[in-house]
């Protein structure tokens, strides 16, 4: 994970360093749309634009791209394009976008679940249903956040493929294997990405706190680890003045705990 050069600062939290985290996840992207879907990955995706992926085209959640400074919950914009949801999926097929989303389950692979827990038939519980993830993990990267780290969410198998992971990816088209990316799983323990020979989950970094047996027991599978494990980074001065502006209201306090 790449690290700034200014001082970190030292008032932030685990909610902080979260929240660097997905952003982090963008890093790279260039002039792409940069899509985050809830509080978390929605102050990470501005955060990149608003410091080191200035490119990056971040949206109001409504009909327009917007800068860097808007605040979650604020409607007070600079609009820079117009991105109505007809266009989220003319951008969305051409492979030009980014998205971190939710699940409710995901497996070593990145096999994610967000429609139901038990089987199709007879569920015991009806989640989302499958939503976007289909198109979302066969025609762009795709990230992800979990706000709790647990055997529940980093199953061993998943009830329902709602988004795609490299093993079924594998078996799909030419297409689809080239457009086919996950980028990284932010959860509130750790960093992981599927960089493994055989594109299986590893622990890239762990939040300040946590150990790395903390993450093993939480997740139901095996995990490799990188050869360079480290701490997830806190933000940098700049950035943590970012976090402030762009989440004022302080939700990310209640998405993620100390």
């Amino acid at each position: 994970m790449s690290a700034e050069t200014s001082t970190s600062a030292p008032s932030s939290r685990r909610a902080d360093v979260v929240a660097v985290a997905c952003a982090e996840a963008f890093r790279g992207n260039g002039e792409i749309f940069g899509s985050g879907m809830g509080t978390m990955p929605m102050l990470g995706a501005r955060l990149a634009k608003a410091t080191f992926e200035p490119n990056l085209m971040v949206s109001d959640g409504v009909a327009f791209f917007v800068d860097g400074d808007l605040p979650i919950g604020s409607t007070d914009k600079t609009v820079e394009g117009w991105i109505p949801f007809r266009q989220v999926f003319d951008t969305l097929w051409g492979g030009r976008r980014h998205v971190m989303m939710g699940a409710s389950q995901i497996d070593r692979f990145g096999n994610t679940n967000i429609a139901n827990i038990g089987p199709h038939n007879q569920p015991k519980a009806q989640l989302l249903g499958v939503r976007g993830g289909p198109g979302n993990t066969i025609n762009h990267a795709v990230s992800f956040w979990i706000p709790k780290h647990s055997t529940r969410v980093f199953a061993e198998s998943v009830d329902m493929a709602s988004g795609i992971g490299y093993d079924r990816a594998a078996k799909l088209s030419g297409w689809v294997k080239a457009n086919h990316h996950l980028p990284r799983v932010v959860t509130n323990l750790a960093v992981l990405d599927f960089e493994t020979p055989t594109n299986t989950m590893r622990v890239r970094s762990l939040h300040p706190g946590v150990s790395i047996d903390d993450v093993h027991q939480a997740t139901s599978f095996e995990l490799a680890v990188a050869d360079d494990l480290s701490e997830s980074r806190a933000p940098t001065d700049d950035e943590m003045v970012a976090i402030e502006r762009l989440d004022p209201n302080e939700l990310r306090y209640r998405e993620v705990a100390d």
